[in-house]
């Protein structure tokens, strides 16, 4: 069963709240910008080519409902929509990728309202087929990378829900899972939001074996069990191959190596910032504490105690393996 995390329709976008899987499968209708800045702020929709897609999707529908008011009223609501989308979330780069593309739509076509909108909704149309077909290409270049039969590790969530298509760092297990490559998946919680939940959840849906384990028992898997390969995902990866993910997956990475297990990263090339030279320049996005202090809705430690909850983290890319985008996957983490 194919899983959709986000589908315009009737002149507007519906989502899955992620926040509400895996016990309950809603969906949210985006109907104003507000609707679409607070899905990707409170994280009903998450992952960094699905917010880069939704957001292009908010801009088409400010487009949209603004089409028939003065040009210079036009064009000063949509300048004021990509900026306020680019301040939901600061970490993942196909946010701002995705929005310079409407930006240049704007630019082009701004003094034509009604041409602009539907110019904006066919851009975003556009970013989320080729990111579904990307998907595809990084899914074949993977299998490539596994020599035998294995388990395989992964942090986060990088599946459909991620992505909007099959799935970056999982699309490629659950394709390799299929073609026999992988018999079953390593699944830590990923603290302080459990999206490793979220992944069981996909490969369920999937018909993929997994079996979930607390983040610090990662070291003791990769020593018990038959794991011959992780994957990730990305939120960001600078021009040497540094690459920004969720909080857990540095370590990860140092266990990775130590157990010498290959650490693969899966993210189209949207996601590289070859403005960023390493990763000490890419911005740690830090949530609120209470995302650790409470759980399922329930406080598990007092509010006076102090938290700290970054939600990335950086891999250096002498920790990587490979990096697989679109283009295949390059060796030893380094972009050229």
């Amino acid at each position: 069963m194919r899983t959709i995390a986000a589908s315009w329709v009737n002149g507007h976008l519906e989502v899955l709240d992620q926040t509400k899987l895996p016990l309950a499968e809603t969906t949210v209708e985006l109907t104003r910008l507000s609707h679409y800045t607070k899905a990707i702020r409170v994280m009903q929709v998450r992952g960094a080519p699905l917010i880069g897609i939704v957001a292009a999707f908010g801009v088409a529908q400010e487009s949209l409902l603004t089409k028939d008011m003065p040009v210079q009223f036009f064009q000063r609501r949509i300048s004021k929509a990509i900026s306020a989308l680019a301040a939901t979330r600061p970490t993942a780069v196909n946010l701002f990728w995705a929005l310079e593309k409407q930006r240049e739509v704007l630019k082009e076509y701004g003094d034509k309202p009604s041409t602009c909108a539907r110019r904006m909704l066919e851009a975003a149309k556009a970013i989320q087929s080729a990111q579904v077909a990307a998907e595809r290409k990084m899914a074949e270049a993977s299998l490539r990378l596994l020599p035998r039969k294995c388990t395989a590790l992964t942090i986060c969530n990088s599946g459909p829900l991620a992505t909007g298509g099959i799935g970056t760092a999982l699309g490629s297990i659950i394709h390799a899972y299929k073609h026999g490559k992988v018999t079953d998946v390593i699944v830590p919680e990923t603290r302080p939001r459990m999206q490793g939940r979220l992944t069981a959840w996909e490969l369920e849906k999937a018909g993929v074996p997994f079996t979930i384990i607390a983040d610090g028992a990662v070291g003791l898997a990769l020593k018990a069990k038959n794991i011959g390969a992780a994957f990730v995902g990305a939120d960001r990866i600078a021009a040497n191959g540094d690459t920004a993910n969720k909080i857990g997956t540095y370590a990860m990475a140092v266990l990775c190596r130590e157990h010498r297990v290959p650490f693969i990263v899966v993210a189209p090339e949207s996601t590289i910032d070859r403005a960023c030279p390493t990763g000490s320049g890419i911005v740690i996005e830090e949530r609120d504490g209470d995302e650790i202090r409470i759980v399922g809705g329930k406080r598990q430690m007092p509010a006076r105690w102090n938290a700290w909850n970054p939600a990335f983290d950086v891999t250096p890319n002498s920790l990587i393996s490979f990096i697989v985008t679109e283009k295949g996957a390059r060796r030893g983490g380094r972009l050229r």
